[in-house]
């Protein structure tokens, strides 16, 4: 009993994880079609979450004002995460790219103080400094590589969920003993 259980939940998983290797595959190959649709679809939620808040407020006699006021800033809200994607994702990415940059300068930092202190992990540190703010500059000027490294991870960790759970299903009889 228990084995059929862990059995079908094990396959269960692996076709989320087929679902996930798709997805991947569209992000890594054409992040804008996935992010427009996506932004269509989160839009589309938060324009309907700000029209029944505004229902709310008209079935409450017009009384709870705030209501009206809610749901006015979630149907705004709503049609600029459908329609400014480019936007959104623009500051996303900057905002990512920048931090990243940041985290580099700091690890500048820490080089020149390790090799203050003549240690031999400078060197490293200072390699892993400059190659994260090469990163960070990459991003910014980039538009679709969070996109597209978000759907290789995906990819990856889609396949690697796969192989796992199939050998789990081979092996479930010695895991049950």
């Amino acid at each position: 009993m228990l084995e059929k259980i862990l059995k079908r939940a094990s396959w269960s998983d692996m076709v989320i994880s087929a679902i996930l290797i798709i997805l991947g595959l569209f992000l890594a190959v054409n992040p804008g079609a996935v992010t427009t649709m996506l932004s269509v679809i989160l839009g589309g939620i938060v324009i309907a979450i700000g029209a029944f808040k505004v229902i709310e407020y008209i079935q409450s006699g017009k009384q709870e004002t705030y209501l009206l006021g809610v749901g006015a800033f979630f149907i705004v809200a709503g049609i600029v995460i459908m329609f400014a994607t480019g936007i959104i994702l623009t500051l996303f990415r900057i905002i990512i790219g920048a931090w990243i940059i940041y985290t580099g300068i700091m690890n500048l930092n820490t080089a020149a103080k390790w090799k203050d202190y003549q240690s031999r992990v400078w060197l490293a540190t200072l390699i892993g400094a400059i190659a994260t703010i090469i990163a960070g500059i990459f991003i910014l000027v980039n538009s679709g590589v969070l996109m597209s490294t978000i759907g290789v991870l995906l990819i990856i960790y889609g396949t690697i969920d796969i192989v796992e759970r199939f050998v789990f299903i081979r092996k479930i009889e010695n895991y049950l003993k």
